[in-house]
Order: C-alpha cells, then sequence, then structure tokens
C-alpha cells in the first residue's frame, strides 16, 4: 500500500498547534491569580496536551510511513535520519508530560514548576523536530513533487516540429 502523498505535512501540525498552545495555556494558569480563569485555562491545556500527545504518533507513524522506499542522495539521507530521531524522541517526551499531566493531576489544578520546565523543554524538542523536518522538505526538496518542465512551450517528451 502506498501512503497518500502530503499526510505527514498535514497531520504534523495538529500536535504541533495542541502542545505549544498547552504550553501557554498551562504556563498563564500558573501565573493568572484569578482562580476560575487559570482552572479553565488548566483544563483546555490539559485537553490540548493531551490530544497533541494522541496526534503525535499519528505524525511519528505517518512519517515513518512516508520514508519507506525513499532514495534519496547522502546528505538528505543523513537529514532525515536526524529528523526520525529527533521524533522518536519528542514522541517519548511528550507522551511522558502528557501522562503526566493526565493521568497524575485534576485538570483544572495550576501546574506545578518543575511540570512546566518539562513540558517547555518536550515543547522546544518538538519546534526543534518540526523545524527540522522542514529543512528537510525546504533545505532537500523531500517529499516535493517535480512536474515536467516545459521546453519552449512544449512538454519535454515532443520533438520540435
Amino acid at each position: 500500500m502506498t501512503m497518500v502523498p502530503g499526510w505527514h505535512p498535514a497531520i504534523v501540525h495538529f500536535p504541533l498547534g495542541l502542545v505549544v498552545t498547552a504550553a501557554f495555556a498551562l504556563g498563564a494558569a500558573r501565573v493568572l491569580r484569578n482562580e476560575s480563569t487559570a482552572g479553565m485555562l488548566a483544563t483546555v491545556g490539559t485537553w490540548n496536551l493531551c490530544l497533541g500527545a494522541l496526534g503525535i504518533f499519528f505524525a511519528l507513524g505517518t512519517g515513518l510511513a512516508a520514508v519507506i522506499g525513499l532514495h534519496v542522495d547522502a546528505a538528505a539521507h543523513q537529514a532525515i535520519a536526524l529528523h526520525v530521531k529527533s521524533a522518536v524522541v519528542t514522541t517519548l517526551l511528550v507522551t511522558l508530560v502528557a501522562v503526566w499531566r493526565g493521568a497524575a493531576t485534576a485538570p483544572n489544578s495550576r501546574p506545578s514548576g518543575f511540570f512546566l520546565l518539562m513540558l517547555w523543554a518536550a515543547t522546544a524538542a518538538l519546534l526543534v523536530t518540526g523545524y527540522r523536518g522542514g529543512q528537510n522538505v525546504y533545505r532537500h526538496g523531500i517529499g516535493v513533487a517535480v512536474e515536467p518542465r516545459m521546453t519552449e512551450g512544449r512538454p519535454p517528451d515532443r520533438p520540435a516540429p
């Protein structure tokens, strides 16, 4: 079965957005004085983090599926390998902080400072992984379909009249 082109870049944006939003929401919940607002932001952050952790498995799976049978030069292969290693570590980190937050505490409770430090470390790892993925596309052209070029107004497979 061939993977539909474009699934990985489409899916990867969900965990990116959800985890970054969770980090900001939980950070705000820690510093706000209003208990009601802090509780609401903590709940939103908890849900975003848990959904982001679920989504990161789909991103990892589609990314691994996308590299199966991919033939690239040595530089691109090295860049892909670094991105995959980073993605596996990031998946582990995000999953650990999501389980910590989702299973160990009430969703509306204020997060501890140490938890926020770990969450921001996981978020930073996720952003670096995303950056590396973007570099794979824009620097190495991985996953970019190249259309045949027109030559003097004709497709390249047609001879000149």
